[in-house]
């Protein structure tokens, strides 16, 4: 029998779709009717047909509640959880942040990658995230991608995993130790396994693969050209490209000295830009840069946090969405920015935007101006943010399935409880708005795929209790084994 779920009476359901865009405005004092894993009615709670009440098999009241589209996380390495606040490189910049951790990380278990993973997607969950992608590009001691592809499937996440890699090692001129890369010819056997295995193309999709060689300065043209063609000879399947592109000086400087290109001229030349790619970071990405994203539909994964804990600088996001490249937000790794929640990450992304652009000299702001003045915190409202945190990670991932709530569409949403502290005083003029301005809240509800995999604030699919104290102990292992 198919399973039925209805939500009813909330206090506001943004649903992100295309009428709501349009008209500015949000559904109040609305309902939702899932069957299966899809939407099958939503409107004014008033309007909702009785037959449809009656037939839930279960019913969420959320009166007092905002409904929002699941959160999509497009950049993530969900091992680095392991190793968090290692105080080692806590004032690390991107290149010493990575020397200082790939000697650690080479100690890396098929069991610790279960185990950080499920922590990771349980961390996401949690703040109303429902899609994750996850760059995993270390394979040491049996390390595989099924690792992370068992846990996603156990905890009930969205996932698009990446079979990320590394080929050049430091004796070649590349960042990582030689112990750490792996021959390009098993790489693209593995990635190829991988696709036939595991991509799903269908609607509604829980599990997609990506093929995601790590950076420039850790992989050769050859990889990144070949894993490009391999992708696309499984046409008409959604098979993405994914990588690290312009995330600070160090990047860019090694990008001209070694390539004596600028990365996204360095994309362009190995075909790395299209609407079946997406970049994470972009915070170096200039003006020729961003106009080549925006002619060929290259997306870009945002990671404030990250970028502001390494010191990367600030991503020209407001440029990138204005010449209309695809953007999303990405939490990336837990060890650059020491937390996985997506409602933080896209308050972080509404403030950090508006930052910048006072940081920025006046000639290159551009804009509406008031009285002859800047109009700095209009850089980015919080619609903006959770626009990229919702339909414009879905888009980044190529996904037309979610994003947003209309007939049709995944259940994948997310309900905040208005009433709790964070929201007091701010809820009442604007829910939508309070969500980043006021709080950076648990969900009180997290539907995946029709399934509740949050409920009252707590995970319902593994226990986390035991699964957090298996972490640490496995993080302290991970930290103490000797290199």
């Amino acid at each position: 029998m198919t399973r039925t779920l209805l939500v009813q009476n909330a206090s506001c359901i943004a649903t992100f779709n295309d009428a709501d865009l349009a008209s500015g405005t949000e559904l109040a004092d609305a309902s939702l009717f899932v069957r299966g894993n899809v939407i099958e009615w939503i409107g004014p709670a008033a309007e909702l047909p009785p037959a449809l009440h009656d037939e839930a098999s279960e019913v969420i009241e959320a009166s007092g509640h905002l409904v929002t589209p699941g959160l999509v996380n497009t950049h993530h390495h969900m091992y680095q959880s392991l190793t968090r606040a290692l105080p080692s490189v806590q004032n690390a910049e991107l290149f010493s942040w990575l020397r200082g951790l790939y000697p650690i990380w080479a100690g890396l278990t098929p069991e610790m990658v279960r185990v950080s993973t499920q922590v990771a997607m349980a961390e996401l969950l949690l703040s109303g995230c429902t899609t994750t992608s996850d760059h995993l590009y270390l394979y040491p001691n049996g390390v595989r991608l099924e690792d992370s592809i068992e846990a996603s499937q156990q905890i009930g996440m969205r996932f698009v995993a990446t079979r990320g890699s590394m080929s050049v090692g430091a004796s070649a001129g590349g960042l990582p130790p030689d112990a750490l890369v792996e021959r390009e010819d098993a790489i693209l056997q593995d990635s190829q396994r991988l696709i036939e295995t595991w991509h799903d193309a269908r609607h509604g999709a829980m599990l997609q693969i990506a093929l995601a060689p790590c950076s420039p300065f850790s992989v050769s043209p050859a990889l990144m050209r070949e894993s490009a063609a391999l992708a696309r000879s499984f046409k008409g399947q959604g098979v993405r490209l994914h990588t690290h592109l312009a995330e600070n000086d160090h990047d860019i400087a090694y990008s001209r000295e070694k390539l004596n290109k600028t990365p996204a001229q360095y994309a362009q030349d190995l075909g790395w830009l299209g609407d079946d790619v997406w970049h994470a970071h972009c915070v170096k990405l200039d003006d020729e840069g961003i106009s080549l994203f925006a002619a060929s539909r290259t997306g870009v994964a945002h990671c404030p946090c990250s970028n502001m804990r390494l010191a990367s600088g600030i991503a020209p996001v407001r440029r990138l969405l204005d010449a209309g490249v695809p953007v999303g937000l990405g939490v990336d790794g837990s060890a650059s920015n020491d937390g996985a929640h997506m409602v933080n990450e896209a308050r972080q992304a509404l403030l950090l935007a508006r930052v910048g652009r006072a940081l920025q000299p006046p000639e290159q702001r551009g804009g509406k101006t008031f009285f002859g003045c800047d109009l700095g915190p209009a850089e980015m409202t919080a619609r903006d943010a959770l626009h990229m945190a919702t339909r414009g990670g879905a888009e980044v991932l190529g996904r037309t399935d979610i994003g947003h709530l209309a007939v049709g569409m995944c259940a994948d949403f997310a309900l905040f409880d208005l009433r709790t502290l964070g929201f007091a005083g701010g809820a009442v003029h604007d829910p939508v708005g309070s969500l980043l301005l006021c709080a950076s809240p648990q969900a009180a509800y997290t539907v995946v795929n029709g399934q509740v995999v949050v409920r009252d604030g707590q995970l319902a699919t593994v226990d986390l209790g035991p699964l957090v104290e298996r972490h640490n102990r496995l993080a302290v292992q991970l930290a103490s084994t000797p290199r």
